[in-house]
């Protein structure tokens, strides 16, 4: 992704790279060496992207898309609500309700009820002038996407991740994005079978159509 990044032009196609890993700890720029409580055998790979750390491992949906904001149209802050939007749409799908957390960059799901649409009071909401941001309120969510991105030259690489059928354990080994206690899900503990190749489908058709300005 550095590399492609790097050797672009203004020519260059924009791409879209869906994958899945091996398990595998990463950190981001903001990682502390104190969130990672217990990694043992599975590696930790340093990276440039924003965030703190998170874990990638078979059966959970990686997706990087390689996009000239430049010529897209749009600045950072509306690149990330229209990944979370696809990361959204692509849940609604499987019946699912994704919501957005104040201050917590990523896409959560009721524990009790993953089908719900009543309104999150932890949504993120028009603030005043000067008010800080609200410190983010998971109660009653768990998270099953999480959201870490890098800009270079206007250009966009590293992404997101969906949590599809996986072993959630690893997430226990750390502290998930720096939030202690966060419950990490995926869409097999709440009830939806879904392949990984399906969820991958449509995870990037929603990304294409998001994306596109």
């Amino acid at each position: 992704m550095q590399t492609f990044t790097a050797q672009r032009t203004a020519d260059s196609p924009d791409e879209l790279w869906i994958c899945e890993h091996n398990p595998v700890f990463t950190q981001g720029l903001a990682g502390r060496e104190d969130h990672l409580l217990a990694p043992g055998k599975i590696p930790v790979v340093a990276t440039n992207r924003g965030g703190q750390v998170t874990y990638h491992g078979p059966g959970q949906v990686v997706a990087y898309p390689l996009i000239d904001l430049q010529r897209a149209g749009y600045f950072v802050k509306e690149y990330v609500y229209r990944v979370e939007e696809a990361v959204i749409r692509t849940l609604a799908g499987f019946g699912v309700t994704g919501h957005r957390v104040a201050g917590a960059p990523g896409i959560y799901v009721r524990l009790e009820d993953p089908g719900s649409h009543a309104i999150l009071p932890q949504r993120p909401q028009k603030r005043a002038p000067g008010e800080p941001a609200p410190d983010p309120d998971f109660t009653g969510l768990g998270k099953i996407a999480a959201l870490g991105i890098k800009v270079s030259r206007h250009c966009t690489y590293h992404g997101l991740a969906l949590n599809v059928a996986m072993d959630l354990q690893p997430f226990k080994r750390i502290n998930p994005c720096g939030y202690r206690g966060l419950e990490t899900v995926d869409l097999s503990t709440i009830g939806v079978a879904v392949s990984w190749d399906e969820t991958a489908r449509v995870l990037g058709q929603k990304l294409m159509t998001t994306l596109t300005p």
